[in-house]
């Protein structure tokens, strides 16, 4: 059976080729085969009929793999099979949340010289199907390891142009993706939850920037002034030894990337809150509940917050002598218990408007894991400071100096006139924070069970770190220029964002979705009569 092609000329000189199937059926009264039309497929300049042709061909190739037709037919070979189902569910997604519609709208009328939104897309799928340096990207991944439709002739010098559109229309396609996704995906956007990470370079020297500690960015990147990024600062992460940025990000409770930023290394979080604040202004984030963890806990920050009836929900550090230690922690009351590892109870401390309203969160398993935690310290200690007693090293010897100054072990020792001993003193103040923290909020329509609850799900932003820095390899990032690093982070953040869209969709991890979607090839057949691409069998 084959597809036929016939032609008919019409009296006004046109020629009209129409589509049928046949095939060959043997004649015995003739001696000879004789076509025999099986179906009339219709003209062949009809848009219906290509694609219904299209449809029964690739209902045909998902019965016939790549190697039976090669094996059935010597004109037939393989020419390459490609893991093609992760990539083709981003695509759908990329798609389908309109973020191509989106590049191409900012990217039209200028001449780049190739498709700015394939670039993009070749440079966002990479992160989250085999996340490595930009070279790599190129000379590997797009050109051996992938087939993405539009980007076989992308030069390494576009994706680095790519690179610097996105960050010149950065502003703009992020919110313009963040309207779409809310709108397409009903997002509940009243409470954001913002935090931030440090992200350290494998370098010795700081950034120094200009007279006024900036650099400047590339023309193709909008000639933006950078405060100068790489510096030390306080590390999350362990390396305060290295040169580091600070990026903030703000995500819904489902755990959607709202808006991201990069702040130079040496930026204290709580620095960070004003300009969050006012860069959500104009957002249409309904009433937008900000929470925030206690490292973002200042006077000044909180009067940013309120301004124009602001929400906000924050963790309250808990340090020796201040209002809650002293006034909250101590008030008695019952604890509510709302589940098996939450207990919760309100304290309201003053009166009037200035009254400020505290939810104290205990949780009883997390208690006793403290507490053993505690005693195996001291257990150790105590049979340290034997040890130490025996070989009588007192004074100044190493060992005492590196228990003194040990994170482990130096809050609970004190001097005294004998040595080192444990501080029962500071013990029993530590027995006091088991299994607490404590939130405060200016909402009054949020009960002390709401606000607890809803500072538990602050882990949404802590997954979301570890699935940059994890599955998305955030770091090592492998640029210096400033703009460089900004669309860096941009892309690795909505590369998070299609993985979110996905896990959302398959309620599965991005990890597990995309080594079943591994499993799904593309092969690309030549014959003689032309080259065929066939998608085998999920």
């Amino acid at each position: 059976m084959y597809l036929r092609q016939s032609k008919q000329k019409r009296a006004d000189g046109r020629e009209i080729t129409y589509l049928q199937l046949a095939e060959n059926v043997w004649d015995a009264t003739k001696g000879r085969s004789q076509a025999q039309i099986v179906f009339n497929c219709g003209r062949a300049d009809d848009p219906e009929v290509i694609e219904r042709l299209r449809r029964l061909a690739k209902s045909i190739l998902r019965r016939c793999s790549p190697e039976a037709i090669v094996a059935d037919d010597p004109g037939w070979r393989l020419v390459c099979a490609w893991p093609y189902g992760d990539v083709h569910a981003l695509q759908a997604v990329w798609q389908r949340l309109g973020i191509d519609v989106i590049v191409r709208a900012q990217a039209h009328g200028r001449r780049f010289g190739f498709e700015m939104e394939r670039a993009l897309f070749a440079l966002v799928a990479n992160r989250a199907c085999a996340p490595a340096s930009k070279l790599y990207c190129h000379e590997q991944w797009l050109k051996e390891d992938v087939h993405i439709e539009g980007t076989q002739g992308l030069a390494l010098h576009q994706l680095y142009r790519a690179m610097d559109f996105l960050e010149a229309n950065k502003a703009a396609i992020e919110q313009a993706i963040f309207f779409q996704v809310a709108d397409l995906l009903s997002l509940d956007v009243e409470i954001v939850f913002y935090d931030t990470t440090s992200l350290h370079f494998e370098i010795d020297d700081e950034d120094k920037g200009d007279d006024a500690g900036q650099m400047r960015g590339s023309d193709a990147a909008g000639a933006k002034r950078y405060v100068a990024p790489r510096k030390r600062g306080y590390s999350k992460n362990g390396r305060g030894d290295a040169p580091q940025i600070v990026v903030g990000l703000a995500v819904t409770r489902d755990g959607f990337p709202v808006r991201h930023w990069v702040f130079p290394g040496n930026t204290v979080d709580v620095t960070t809150v004003a300009q969050v604040k006012e860069d959500l202004k104009g957002w249409q984030l309904t009433r937008c509940l900000f929470v925030g963890d206690a490292g973002m806990v200042s006077q000044a920050n909180f009067q940013a917050l309120a301004k124009g009836g602001g929400k906000y929900l924050m963790a309250m550090p808990m340090r020796r002598g201040d209002e809650v230690t002293e006034a909250v922690l101590s008030r008695p009351g019952r604890y509510r218990k709302i589940a098996d590892n939450l207990e919760v109870k309100e304290v309201v401390v003053g009166d009037g408007e200035r009254r400020r309203r505290y939810a104290v969160c205990f949780n009883p398993q997390e208690a006793r894991r403290q507490r053993a935690h505690r005693d195996e310290r001291i257990r150790e200690l105590e049979a340290e400071l034997a040890c130490l007693a025996d070989q009588d090293e007192g004074g100044h010897s190493k060992r005492v100096c590196a228990l003194r100054s040990s994170t482990r072990y130096g809050r609970l020792l004190k001097e005294t006139k004998r040595g080192l001993a444990i501080d029962r003193q500071a013990i029993a103040e530590l027995e006091r924070f088991d299994g607490k923290f404590v939130v405060h909020s200016n909402d009054d329509t949020l009960t002390a069970e709401d606000m607890a609850l809803g500072y538990k799900q602050q882990q949404r932003v802590e997954e979301a770190w570890r699935t940059m820095k994890g599955g998305l390899r955030m770091r090592p990032v492998f640029h210096w220029a400033p703009h460089r690093i900004h669309a860096h982070i941009a892309i690795t953040v909505l590369s998070l964002l299609l993985e979110r869209v996905i896990e959302h969709a398959c309620q599965d991890t991005w990890r597990n979705v995309r080594d079943d979607l591994k499993r799904i090839q593309l092969a690309q057949l030549s014959s003689p009569n032309g080259t065929v691409w066939q998608v085998t069998e999920p």
